[in-house]
């Protein structure tokens, strides 16, 4: 995490460090060339001009997942004395501390395991998933900590 800002309240830049993001890259990037693999075995036995839209929509779906993947890995949250700003490769949106009602651990099981992330329920409108806190460890002080600097921010930024 990084510190930036005003000496009232600093912001508080959180997202993946360097060693989450290289496991990120390793666990996504074999599934990436699992995908890859099958795009080129169909290229390959394809003879037929009318089933290239398959393909197509393989390849399409290949660049849709790649891009998922970086904006998972490359995203973060900025925490400022007004509110949360959740950074990623394809959007920017900010959570006003007023309008923050709480913050959550999530765990959901994939088949390749449990996974936990942070989020933030909204007084008004669906929870929002905290950019930068995936993770596939049991028990991640790197998360924990994430965890505790969100909750002082805003603890700070309430008055209590």
């Amino acid at each position: 995490m990084r510190v930036h800002g005003s000496v009232d309240m600093p912001d508080v830049w959180s997202g993946f460090n360097a060693t989450d993001r290289q496991r990120h890259w390793w666990r996504n990037g074999m599934g990436m060339s699992a995908l890859v693999g099958v795009v080129a075995a169909m290229i390959s036995t394809t003879p037929e001009p009318g089933t290239w839209w398959g393909v197509g929509g393989c390849g399409v779906v290949a660049v849709v997942v790649f891009l998922g993947y970086v904006d998972v890995i490359y995203g973060g949250v900025l925490l400022t004395a007004t509110g949360l700003e959740f950074r990623t490769f394809v959007s920017r949106r900010v959570v006003p501390w007023n309008e923050v009602a709480d913050m959550e651990r999530r765990q959901r099981v994939t088949r390749s395991g449990v996974w936990s992330d942070l989020r933030v329920v909204r007084v008004r409108g669906r929870s929002l998933g905290i950019p930068g806190t995936v993770t596939h460890r049991m028990m991640d002080a790197e998360l924990e900590r994430k965890q505790v600097a969100i909750q002082e921010c805003w603890s700070r930024a309430v008055g209590g």
